[in-house]
């Protein structure tokens, strides 16, 4: 047996085939249900000539198929590629180049995208057309490429699990965001990703499981959770692999409605909701609230724990949850694609940070000074410092050596990712998270974190949403700039949201800047679009009133 990701699928179906492992809106999975239909497409891309470390791509919304299709490459050891679905022609063309896709498993609704992309790329030569998740009559020609149906492709394969032994060191690519540039592909060995992303450690003892603990785990009740974010994003692929090695059962949705949210949680008796920070848990406390009281108020009582990771998850929004939920656990978990995870803060409405999540640091987490070297956490209270993690890390970026280098270092013999988040440690072995350093504000020598000033700001009953970004400033090099969206009919002006922060930040992290827009951009995840906002600001800045009447 070996650590492998599609071994340990395997071993959760042959503890408990009967199980529902996913739902997406009526349809249900069961894991022999998967088991199935992953060998079959499985068989047809070998038939294709893919094999092992061959990289097949997944372009589609959340559906069964898509997990399927996920499955079907990590069972003869080829690599599966995360595509973000919104991805416009030229940013296919480069992930596809970038990656050397040869084959791609596509949601039919995309056909016109990839038969515009597809002559571009002469390995890529197989193309699977799967149902659209909220179009499933979707009848885009896909013949102009070789595209072949998703039932026509397993229809004649045969369901056998005949696959040949597989290898710890298979690789799995996650694709990141792209928030701040061009997606660079992070090349995990599934051990390593096991252990940091799909639940191959106790998170809060460092204890590493066992190959078969986790499908152990399965023949106890199931939990029945909901990762909402799309499985494009590699936080939720990780959600849904850790789950499915454990026997649970997975709920999806192919697109993010506060409504759909709260009837799946209410219909399915959801017990763990995982959610990308304010861009999703504003609008779903909104839409909760807005039923209290009434005959048609949402029945959650089954909910129980609450997860926010990959955004801010701000105070005033974290307190409308707790008083709704009252009896329910409240996490704010840190990590990245680069790390895996990295530490986890227990909430509580007596202890709600007012700067930054405020978590516990996980196994091999760290905190880099200056000298790239680990701080003591007892003895340096008060430092800010790069946020790392060692033992299992990836083994770099798929063909980009020098990224490579200056994310994934080694120090005195231990290798630590530290992809650029910044935090401050506390009491206790906790530390305070920041936020990116490559979006920080250098502010006549000071450095500010914008994702520290976006709570604060939020925290103003006018704000709906906020992100704060650096401005060119001739006296102070940058300066605070802040990109607002307003709630419905509120007015917010700039010195009355100065007056308002300065009771929680020091002169020189105040805004000098208001740029009000109607929505903050945002990408599928919720994750923030850092250059577009500041393409926003600067498209309102003036640069001869730049420090006019403001000080600080």
């Amino acid at each position: 047996m070996a650590l492998n990701l599609a071994d340990l699928f395997e071993h959760a179906v042959d503890a408990v085939p009967d199980n529902p492992a996913v739902k997406v809106g009526s349809r249900t999975a069961t894991y022999a249900d998967l088991e199935r239909d992953a060998n079959r497409l499985a068989h047809h891309l070998q038939q294709q000539g893919i094999g092992a470390g061959d990289h097949v791509a997944v372009y589609a919304k959340n559906s069964i198929e898509h997990v399927v299709a996920v499955l079907a490459v990590l069972k003869i050891r080829a690599v599966s590629i995360n595509v973000n679905y919104r991805y416009v022609e030229g940013e296919l063309d480069y992930l596809f180049d970038n990656a050397d896709v040869v084959g791609l498993v596509f949601e039919r609704t995309y056909a016109p995208l990839v038969a515009a992309t597809a002559p571009k790329h002469a390995r890529l030569q197989t193309f699977v057309a799967i149902p659209d998740a909220t179009a499933p009559d979707d009848a885009s020609d896909i013949s102009a490429f070789g595209g072949v149906p998703y039932d026509e492709a397993v229809a004649e394969q045969s369901d056998a699990r005949d696959f040949g032994e597989r290898s710890p060191d298979d690789l799995h690519i996650i694709y990141t965001g792209g928030t701040t540039g061009f997606p660079k592909g992070v090349m995990w060995r599934h051990e390593d990703f096991w252990r940091v992303l799909g639940g191959g450690i106790d998170f809060y003892t460092g204890v590493e499981l066992e190959e078969l603990d986790q499908s152990r785990q399965a023949l106890e009740p199931r939990l029945v959770t909901f990762p909402m974010s799309p499985l494009m994003h590699g936080g939720a692929q990780a959600s849904l692999l850790m789950h499915l090695f454990a026997g649970h059962l997975t709920i999806l949705e192919p697109k993010f409605d506060p409504a759909t949210v709260w009837q799946v949680v209410e219909r399915e008796k959801v017990q763990l909701l995982f959610m990308t920070g304010d861009a999703m848990a504003r609008p779903l406390i909104e839409e909760y609230e807005s039923r209290l009281g009434t005959d048609a108020a949402y029945d959650a009582s089954s909910l129980f724990v609450i997860s926010s990771s990959a955004a801010i998850f701000s105070p005033p929004v974290k307190e409308r949850w707790m008083a709704a939920f009252p009896h329910g656990i409240f996490s704010d978990s840190v990590g990245a694609s680069e790390t895996g995870f990295q530490g986890m803060g227990m909430q509580d409405p007596a202890h709600i940070s007012t700067d930054g999540p405020v978590v516990g640091l996980g196994p091999s987490s760290v905190v880099l000074g200056d000298d790239d070297r680990p701080l003591d956490l007892a003895t340096n209270v008060g430092a800010v410092g790069r946020l790392g993690r060692g033992g299992s890390v990836p083994v770099g970026y798929y063909k980009d050596p020098e990224k490579s280098a200056r994310t994934f270092l080694e120090v005195d013999g231990t290798r630590y990712s530290v992809p650029g988040d910044f935090a401050r440690i506390e009491e206790d072995g906790k530390v305070t998270l920041l936020g990116r350093g490559s979006n920080c504000v250098n502010t006549g020598g000071e450095k500010v974190f914008p994702e520290e000033v976006e709570m604060a700001i939020k925290a103003h009953p006018a704000v709906y949403d906020c992100l704060v970004v650096g401005l060119p400033d001739e006296k102070y090099g940058q300066s605070v700039a802040a990109v607002v969206q307003p709630r419905e009919g509120q007015a917010v002006e700039l010195e009355e949201l100065r007056a308002f922060l300065r009771t929680s930040l020091s002169g020189y992290k105040l805004p000098r800047h208001l740029t009000l827009v109607p929505e903050i951009p945002r990408n599928a995840t919720g994750k923030a679009q850092y250059p577009k906002a500041k393409e926003m600001a600067l498209s309102s800045w003036a640069p001869a009133a730049a420090t006019a009447g403001v000080t600080a």
